[in-house]
């Protein structure tokens, strides 16, 4: 099996919500959209989304009324800072404020309109790891 391209169908209650605030605030585009459905896509190494309006017939009848919760969707950036600053500056709710985990992640989240949690993640060396190798460098 060969995996051409990633893509994480949401579903919303607000498919036009959702929509503008992945084109306007994170760089998406529309693919394809009709009454209840968008797909978007980046040209970098994002995921594709498709959002979905919950309720609609396409899905079976056990998924129709879930809406995405309890998901992270996260994106591995650059510029941290800078993302964090821009998305502020756009009038985006920082959810989580930008911190430094122990293991090394530094991260910030935001939700768009309809809850979906993004997480925007840089890594870097763990404190404990930098001061260990500062030690063998000596």
């Amino acid at each position: 099996m060969q995996i051409t391209t990633s893509t994480v169908s949401l579903t919303v209650d607000d498919v036009t919500a959702s929509q503008e605030f992945f084109t306007t605030h994170l760089g998406y585009k529309e693919v394809a959209a009709a009454d209840g459905f968008a797909s978007l896509t980046r040209d970098d190494a994002a995921v594709d989304l498709v959002l979905l309006r919950r309720g609609t017939e396409i899905l079976p009848a056990g998924q129709r009324d879930q809406r995405a919760a309890g998901l992270i969707l996260a994106f591995t950036v650059t510029g941290l800072e800078g993302e964090e600053r821009r998305l502020r500056e756009q009038g985006v709710a920082i959810t989580m404020p930008l911190r430094e985990e122990p293991w090394g992640e530094r991260l910030f989240q935001v939700t768009d309109p309809n809850g979906v949690v993004v997480q925007f993640v840089e890594w870097t060396t763990p404190a404990a790891q930098a001061e260990q190798d500062t030690h063998t460098d000596a």
